[in-house]
């Protein structure tokens, strides 16, 4: 193929890999390589191993080398499973393909990636500073073995979820949990509800702390981990044109809903792990925590600060014992 008539290009970017806000360590790899015989353009995507999947860059990054209208795969960072090969023959020629292929145009589908932002992160740090004490460095750890769980726990029964509420912002603002927070907040879409979800945390180890609202309205769980770690998880309705989860006050019955734009899902990296964000991830956080997102505040009331919450209305008395539920 490399004969002198064939042109090669290959684009050599930084390793996102190495990118962290304490190591500054700069190293190459080929993000795509293209072929080019006349008319004929033979675009090579680069897979490389991160963590426990596979990653490609994406096309943007070589400038206009290849129209990304002609480019199927690539036209953005993704992510994928590790998958094996088998070999077949195409038109005589061998080539290799995905053992299940169609599971991998599948994934293709839900693969992008979008990395947290090194740089705002380390201008964030040396403005306010890390504020990792002993306790917040104990915490993130616990953090990311509850997440851990979670991942383990809703990947068994399909069911894909998003770092959501202060867990989300951290990972924005900071590239990191926000350490001085007492929980990890995930989203999930009502329509992904699976009735095993709370018997599959349970058999991980997790306990039952709360369970406001039902499937039809305002669904909320809470679960402890043994390390004292509280797992929030927010399921969101879709309307026409936006997204909201609600909360329920326990002591009232008073209903809350939180309104988002509407959103798609994205892969990344957080404390280590990858899980999903929503890929429009500054209008996901302006939304919830306003335009100061940058700014930490020392008071957050959970039905009154956040600029994107609404009343929604009381339970009736009657209900209660089926939406305001509290274990010990």
């Amino acid at each position: 193929m490399l004969q002198q008539r064939v042109q090669q290009k290959c684009c050599e970017k930084q390793d996102p890999r190495l990118l962290t806000i304490d190591r500054r360590q700069y190293a190459t790899i080929d993000f795509h390589c293209s072929y080019t015989l006349g008319n004929v353009v033979v675009d090579i995507v680069l897979f490389h191993e991160w963590g426990n999947f596979l990653w490609h860059g994406a096309v943007s990054e070589r400038g206009e080398e290849i129209p990304k209208s002609e480019i199927e795969i690539g036209k953005r960072e993704g992510a994928f499973n590790r998958f094996s090969v088998k070999k077949e023959t195409l038109d005589g020629i061998g080539v290799f393909l995905p053992q299940h292929p169609l599971r991998f145009l599948a994934e293709m589908k839900q693969s992008g990636f979008v990395r947290c932002d090194v740089q705002r992160a380390r201008k964030f740090f040396a403005n306010h500073g890390e504020g990792m004490t002993k306790e917040a460095a104990e915490f993130t750890d616990a953090a990311r073995e509850l997440l851990k769980t979670a991942v383990t726990a809703l990947d068994g029964i399909g069911v894909r979820f998003w770092l959501s509420s202060g867990t989300c912002l951290g990972w924005f603002r900071q590239c990191s949990i926000i350490p001085h927070s007492k929980d990890v907040d995930i989203g999930i879409c009502i329509k992904d509800y699976d009735p095993r979800l709370i018997s599959r945390f349970e058999k991980h180890g997790l306990h039952l702390k709360h369970k406001f609202g039902k499937v039809e309205d305002s669904l909320e769980l809470s679960f402890h981990a043994a390390s004292g770690v509280k797992l929030d998880i927010f399921f969101f309705y879709e309307e026409t044109d936006h997204m909201w989860n609600g909360g329920t006050r326990a002591r009232t019955g008073e209903k809350y809903k939180y309104i988002f734009p509407k959103f798609t899902l994205c892969w990344t990296v957080f404390l280590s792990l990858r899980v999903r964000v929503p890929c429009e991830t500054q209008q996901y956080i302006e939304a919830n925590y306003g335009f100061d997102w940058d700014t930490p505040v020392k008071e957050w009331t959970w039905n009154k600060s956040p600029p994107n919450v609404r009343p929604n209305g009381v339970w009736g008395k009657t209900e209660w014992p089926e939406v305001i539920q509290t274990f010990t």
